[in-house]
């Protein structure tokens, strides 16, 4: 697709990156011809936020937070079947669900879990304020990498109905067929490190890889103001 860029010297290529800052100085040195036009990066908590603080150097956009959190499967934190943002819009892998056999109550389980944690993380993270008015505005949404993609969908829904001028999703990694996916819904799809081999996971892009805690995540929101 057209409106996907990369680097073609890391394609299919594993553990690319020191760590998600690493990614982020990466991703700003390409996404920084966006800079002219002025904007708002836009990350998502927690892996993004690290990749988006490092991309403020480059692009010289304030930073804020599109809360969307994936839908855990009960037994494992780790994988989820969907995703929810903070309109509370509702995106499910509905091959996996289907798969996976939940009863309903465990479905509607999962949904007011993701909710909770959303609202929680919007106090945490962002004191509780209104999400900016981005009418009319260019904005880049920041992930640390594309898997599954409906968290990056999510977003984008919820992005898209504030009619921002110009949305751009720029992410450290992606499996091919998920980026042109996600590239589909987006005026630009930035990714270094694109992989279309059988197994893929965010994690064996980074080095350095290691879950963001709440703590670290407000921590570095507070040092760049």
């Amino acid at each position: 697709m057209k409106n996907i860029i990369e680097l073609n010297e890391l394609r299919n290529q594993e553990f690319v990156f020191a760590d998600r800052e690493d990614a982020g100085r990466q991703l700003g040195s390409l996404v920084r011809e966006e800079a002219g036009n002025g904007g708002l990066l836009l990350a998502i908590p927690s892996g993004g936020v690290p990749v988006g603080a490092a991309m403020i150097p480059f692009l010289h956009w304030p930073l804020d937070l599109l809360l969307v959190r994936k839908v855990q499967i009960p037994w494992n934190t780790e994988a989820g079947f969907g995703a929810i943002n903070m309109d509370g819009d509702r995106l499910f892998n509905q091959p996996l669900l289907d798969a996976l056999h939940l009863s309903e109550e465990q479905v509607e389980g999962q949904i007011q879990k993701t909710k909770s944690t959303i609202e929680k993380r919007n106090e945490l993270f962002r004191g509780g304020r209104l999400f900016p008015d981005i009418a009319g505005k260019n904005i880049i949404i920041v992930d640390d990498g594309l898997a599954s993609g409906f968290t990056m969908l999510a977003a984008i829904k919820f992005a898209r109905r504030r009619n921002p001028a110009r949305l751009v999703i720029a992410v450290p990694t992606g499996l091919l067929e998920t980026v042109e996916n996600v590239a589909a819904q987006a005026d630009r799809l930035y990714c270094l490190n694109i992989r279309d081999t059988y197994s893929f996971a965010v994690a064996s892009a980074y080095r350095n890889w290691f879950d963001e805690t709440d703590a670290g995540i407000v921590e570095l929101l507070k040092r760049i103001g």
